[in-house]
């Protein structure tokens, strides 16, 4: 098989005379693809050519030997080459391996001996998976396989959101509204009911906030009352989700939730105080970081209390010394961008810019409805995602009794091509912008969605369980 990028490295090679090993670390895929198949940036020439970018690829463009077979033409924009690869040479070298490889072709090694941690889905306790979870998850879980089909030790894991002042107001409200829900009948809705009319009073109410603050103080100093219903809470939230994540065929190696590193947060608030990095400010620990035209990260609240920062540290070092990551990646929505710039660069000013570098924030947009507000438990408009893929199963189920009644396994091909339908409509987005939530969208099978549908179909009938197209 044809190495494009080792051609193009050795023929840069016999006109620059530096190693082509190097040279091929500096090959890059444009971001755009008429910008050609490869780039070739010749910035980190200039020192060792003692010439400007632009003259050097200038340079390498009128001396470099074309095999015509292989690069088709050399365009020079800045101090960048643009290379064209031959379009006959990549379709016969594409379809060569796909023949030869098959199922495995795009696979490789690249990852041998590297451990990749990715963090998604990471939902909230005390409420059930609503369709905002859709996008973390399905992107993660499509990460997972990507990284583990290029030879990563992958370790996927959910950060449940299980600490924080939300349980403050889930107890507070719990304790102040016992006799109204009937939290052993209705666990998840009752639970949900709570905290929704909790977050709507306390916008009239400032002393419902300070009853939260109370109650999360008092589950931080282990109350064990408080501990025992946060526990219960917490093991009706998994129980709930774990449904979900069986329609999804979802799998996690690690639940480590923010309440993991509660033991762990004082050692690392110590390590900030010690390394001259905490600051007072209004009877809060903060770090300040103004020099970077960033709001200061609070580390400890003048409630006195962990916030998200103090548990996401945590949980870096952690992971860089639990799973000594070559990657860790967070899938976590757009909105958080100012969160992760800043516990990213404390890390930095901890000494920790090793692994910082190896760390990436893959965010994507919200899930809005029609009117472009953002759907969430808090607002009470929450879409829940085992709804969803439930009737998107059974208008599967309905089609198949339309057109193919006597197909084989009717029901687990509706539960594939369903499920497959809503997370193939979420990748088929931008990820990076907002998704417009919409019934007939979201359940629409024409288009792309009825050719994967008739696939499968096709697929199934021919082979039987061999097929995995939504598996």
């Amino acid at each position: 098989m044809i190495s494009f990028k080792n051609e193009i490295a050795k023929a840069i090679a016999e006109v620059t005379n530096l190693d082509v090993e190097e040279l091929k670390t500096y090959i890059e895929i444009p971001p755009n693809s008429d910008l050609g198949d490869y780039a070739f940036p010749c910035f980190k020439l200039a020192k060792a050519l003692k010439k400007s970018p632009q003259i050097i690829a200038i340079e390498i463009k009128d001396n470099i030997k074309l095999d015509e077979n292989i690069i088709e033409k050399i365009e020079v924009i800045g101090g960048y080459l643009n290379i064209y690869i031959n379009k006959t040479t990549l379709a016969k070298n594409v379809l060569k391996e796909i023949s030869e490889k098959q199922e495995l072709y795009g696979s490789s090694n690249i990852g041998q001996g590297k451990n990749a941690v990715i963090e998604y889905s990471s939902p909230n306790i005390a409420k059930p998976f609503h369709i905002g979870h859709l996008r973390t998850t399905v992107i993660g879980g499509a990460l997972y396989k990507i990284y583990k089909f290029i030879g990563y030790n992958v370790i996927g894991i959910n950060y449940l959101g299980d600490w924080g002042l939300q349980f403050g107001k889930v107890l507070a409200g719990m304790e102040l509204w016992k006799d109204e829900y009937d939290f052993e009948k209705d666990k998840i809705q009752s639970l949900l009911n709570v905290y929704v009319r909790f977050c709507k009073e306390e916008k009239e109410n400032e002393k419902l906030t300070d009853l939260a603050r109370s109650y999360f103080k008092k589950l931080e100093e282990k109350d064990a009352e408080c501990l025992k219903v946060w526990e219960w809470i917490r093991n009706v939230s998994i129980d709930n989700y774990n449904k979900t994540y069986k329609l999804l065929n979802c799998n996690f190696d690690e639940y480590r939730g923010e309440a993991y590193y509660n033991d762990k947060m004082e050692a690392i608030v110590k390590e900030l105080d010690e390394k001259g990095l905490l600051k007072d400010s209004q009877g809060a620990k903060i770090v300040d970081l103004e020099q970077y035209n960033m709001p200061p990260c609070i580390i400890i609240t003048s409630a006195g209390t962990t916030i998200y920062a103090t548990r996401d540290i945590t949980a870096f070092i952690d992971r860089a010394k639990s799973f000594n990551f070559e990657k860790m990646i967070y899938v976590v929505g757009g909105e958080q961008k100012l969160h992760f710039e800043q516990f990213f660069k404390v890390l930095e000013l901890m000494g920790y810019g090793e692994y910082v570098k190896k760390a990436t924030h893959v965010s994507f947009g919200l899930v809005v409805d029609k009117t472009g507000e953002k759907i969430g438990t808090r607002k009470g408009n929450s879409v829940f995602l085992e709804d969803i893929l439930n009737e998107s199963i059974q208008k599967v189920e309905k089609i198949i009794d339309e057109k193919n009644p006597n197909l084989e396994d009717k029901q687990e091909v509706a539960r594939k091509v369903g499920v497959g339908a809503i997370i193939f409509n979420d990748l088929a987005n931008s990820r990076i912008k907002d998704e417009i939530f919409d019934w007939d969208t979201i359940l629409n099978f024409q288009g792309e969605t009825r050719t994967l549908y008739s696939i499968h179909i096709c697929t199934h009938k021919k082979f039987n369980r061999k097929s995995r197209i939504y598996t």
